[in-house]
C-alpha cells in the first residue's frame, strides 16, 4: 500500500517549494519512504499521484536511485539522523540541498561532478577548508543511502575524488589559528562589555558579560559549556565542576569530565545569582552576539569568542603548568591537537618564569 503527502517549505530566496513524500507499507508497517521537491504544488501533486499508482500497479522495488536532493531531504526527514547532526554539518546539507550537484542522480555521481561543485563554490568565494566540509558531509549522506533509505548510491567515487581535488587545491585543510587576544585589546573588551552589560540592566535580562568572559579565560571552556554547568555539578570543597557531554570527536554523548575551577574562577561562580539549576542561564548565542558587536565597534580585527579558550589554555602554559595538567582543564584527549592547535605562547612572558 502506497500514499503520499505534500509539505512546503521556503528557501533562503524566500520561494517556496513542495516536497511530494512517498510512504510504501507492507502489513501496516513502513518499508519505505522516498520524496521529490517541486517549484510547483501541481507538479508534485501530479508526480506522487503518479508513483503511488505505478507501485500500486507493479509493485515496489526496494533499491531504487534518486537524485542527490532527493537523498538529502530524505535525511533531513530522518529524527533519529537530523537530530543528532551537528549545527555546522546541518547547515551544510542544507546548502547542498540549493547547489547544482543536487540534481545529479545517487548512482550516477563522479568526479567530474565534484570537480565541477567545488570550482563552483571556489568562484563563489569559499575557502578550501569549507568546501573540504561540502565534500565530507555529502560522503557522510551518501553513504547512508543504502542502508537506511535502500537508496543505490555511489559513494565509493569520494576514494578518488578527494586526492584529485587536493592535488588540485579545491579542498584542504583549515589553516591553523594562533590568534590571541593582547592585554590592551582584552582591556578595551572589558569596557566595552561593561558598558553593554550597564546599558542592558534594566532589560528582561541582565548577561554578566564581564564575568563570563573571566571564566571563560581562565576555564578555557567553550562558551555552549559555560552556559550548560548546572550548580548540582558544582564541588565548592574541592573547587571542580562537571562539565556535560563536553566535546569528543569519538564519544557523541556522555563525555563528562570533572574540570577544576582555576584562579579566580570559583570566586565568579559563588558571586553568581541562583535563578534556576544552570549557573549561567543564558543563552550562549546571546554572550558571542554581544561580545562580537563590541568587537566590532571597538575595532578589534579577527578575534573570535573561541580564541579565549587558546589564550586560557596559553596562559596555564604560561604559569608552568604541564601539558597533561591542562589536559584536564581544556579536555582534550589527544595532547598533540592540544598543543599545536590551541597553544600560542607569548616569547617575552618566559622572563617572568625566570623572576619567579
Amino acid at each position: 500500500m502506497a500514499s503520499y503527502s505534500i509539505q512546503t517549505r521556503t528557501i533562503a530566496s524566500g520561494e517556496k517549494r513542495y516536497k511530494a513524500t512517498i510512504t510504501v507499507k507492507s502489513n501496516g508497517r513502513i518499508v519505505h519512504r522516498f520524496a521529490k521537491t517541486h517549484k510547483k504544488k501541481a507538479i508534485a501533486t501530479a508526480w506522487a499521484k503518479n508513483q503511488v499508482n505505478e507501485i500500486e500497479t507493479k509493485g515496489f522495488n526496494t533499491q531504487r536511485a534518486t537524485t542527490i536532493a532527493e537523498l538529502l531531504d530524505l535525511f533531513m526527514g530522518e529524527r533519529d539522523l537530523w537530530d543528532n547532526t551537528g549545527r555546522t554539518k546541518q547547515y551544510v546539507i542544507k546548502m547542498l540541498r540549493d547547489c547544482d550537484i543536487a540534481k545529479v542522480q545517487t548512482n550516477r555521481l563522479t568526479t567530474a561532478d565534484l570537480i565541477e561543485h567545488c570550482k563552483n563554490r571556489k568562484g563563489a568565494g569559499a575557502q578550501p577548508a569549507t568546501i573540504y566540509h561540502d565534500i565530507a558531509y555529502l560522503r557522510s549522506v551518501m553513504k547512508k543511502a543504502n542502508p537506511v533509505f535502500n537508496i543505490e548510491a555511489n559513494y565509493v567515487v569520494f576514494e578518488e575524488a578527494v586526492p584529485v581535488l587536493i592535488d588540485m587545491k579545491l579542498v584542504g585543510k583549515s589553516q591553523r589559528r594562533t590568534r590571541r587576544p593582547t592585554e590592551v585589546e582584552l582591556e578595551k573588551l572589558k569596557q566595552g562589555l561593561q558598558e553593554r552589560e550597564g546599558y542592558r540592566a534594566n532589560g528582561p535580562t541582565r548577561i554578566p558579560f564581564l564575568d563570563i568572559l573571566d571564566f571563560s579565560i581562565l576555564t578555557c571552556m567553550r562558551i555552549g559549556e559555560v552556559c550548560a554547568l548546572r550548580w548540582e555539578d558544582l564541588n565548592a570543597k574541592n573547587k571542580t565542576v562537571i562539565v556535560r557531554n563536553r566535546k569528543d570527536p569519538r564519544k557523541k554523548e556522555g563525555n563528562h569530565m570533572i574540570v577544576p575551577l582555576l584562579g579566580g574562577s570559583m570566586d565568579i561562580v559563588l558571586r553568581q545569582e541562583r535563578k534556576n539549576e544552570l549557573i549561567f542561564p543564558y543563552n550562549s548565542r546571546s554572550i558571542s552576539a554581544g561580545f562580537q558587536r563590541v568587537r566590532n565597534s571597538l575595532g578589534i580585527e579577527d578575534l573570535r569568542y573561541h580564541d579565549l579558550r587558546r589564550e586560557g589554555a596559553s596562559r596555564l602554559f604560561e604559569l608552568g603548568y604541564s601539558i597533561e595538567e591542562v589536559a584536564q582543564v581544556t579536555g582534550h584527549r589527544n595532547l598533540n591537537i592540544l598543543w599545536q592547535v590551541y597553544t600560542q605562547l607569548f616569547p617575552h612572558k618566559l622572563h617572568k618564569k625566570q623572576e619567579q
